[in-house]
């Protein structure tokens, strides 16, 4: 019997040790609560995450290259953009016009070139203010940004002398004699003639590098002008502009 008492009593001695050992760590578990093992490593510098989002900017100014059947043209452009998908923009572009029927030949005595029966130079000169919309925003990557675009506005038409006819009678006949006047003096004596015009396009824009635009577009420009203007003698010019593939350059702010 006494063996039996010793052996409770070591037991009931036992079993306080174990409740006495097991408070520290119940302490510790409800004052630090179990936490997730995963990781989470992040870089010291932020400029080490690479973005590949294009950011949009509330501005841009650039200059435009044109192209056309007539030749070459220049302008300029602003835009603001007012969301994501919706921009504004104004511009400027100076161009060639010719008349279909014009043929340019070489001199072969003094290597100038020179026109035929051709009397005037054209320049056209379009103000376009319109908006231009990007297409498929969620579903093309950002370094491909294509977009429709439509304008309307002013038109100037820069009439200037090409060459001055001259009658000339000869025993043979009678014939008349284009006498080509100097491009810089040709430009004094230009009057310009004033219309409504505007241009109709699609384009996209490439890459995603912060501060600049890249891109490139196709715009059919219509701008009539009833009165008609002469080109080559005889022959009225009453509908300019036709279409035009135009590289865009310029910058983000």
């Amino acid at each position: 019997m006494r063996e039996m008492k010793t052996m409770k009593q070591l037991s009931a001695f036992l079993s306080a040790l174990v409740l006495l050992a097991m408070v520290p760590a119940l302490s510790l578990a409800q004052e630090y609560p179990r936490r997730d093992s995963s990781m989470v490593f992040t870089p010291s510098n932020p400029n080490l995450i690479q973005k590949t989002s294009y950011e949009p900017f509330q501005n841009a100014w650039g200059v435009d290259i044109m192209l056309s059947t007539f030749g070459f043209g220049a302008g300029g452009f602003y835009r603001h953009e007012f969301s994501d998908l919706l921009s504004g923009f104004v511009q400027l572009a100076v161009s060639d016009v010719k008349d279909d029927g014009e043929v340019e030949y070489i001199n072969p005595y003094n290597g100038q070139s020179y026109t035929p029966y051709k009397i005037n130079r054209l320049l056209l000169i379009p103000v376009t203010f319109g908006v231009q919309y990007r297409l498929f925003r969620d579903d093309i990557v950002d370094n491909f940004r294509p977009y429709i675009s439509a304008g309307l506005g002013p038109s100037m038409i820069f009439v200037s002398p090409y060459s001055n006819p001259e009658v000339i009678t000869l025993p043979e006949g009678t014939f008349t004699y284009y006498n080509q006047i100097d491009f810089f003096t040709s430009l004094k004596k230009g009057q310009l003639r004033y219309t409504l015009g505007g241009y109709i396009g699609a384009g996209a824009y490439f890459g995603i590098e912060k501060g600049s635009l890249t891109g490139i577009s196709v715009r059919y420009y219509f701008v009539p002008y009833q009165p008609g203007i002469e080109s080559l003698q005889g022959t009225r010019i009453k509908r300019f502009g036709g279409f035009f593939i135009t590289l865009n350059f310029g910058s983000l702010y």
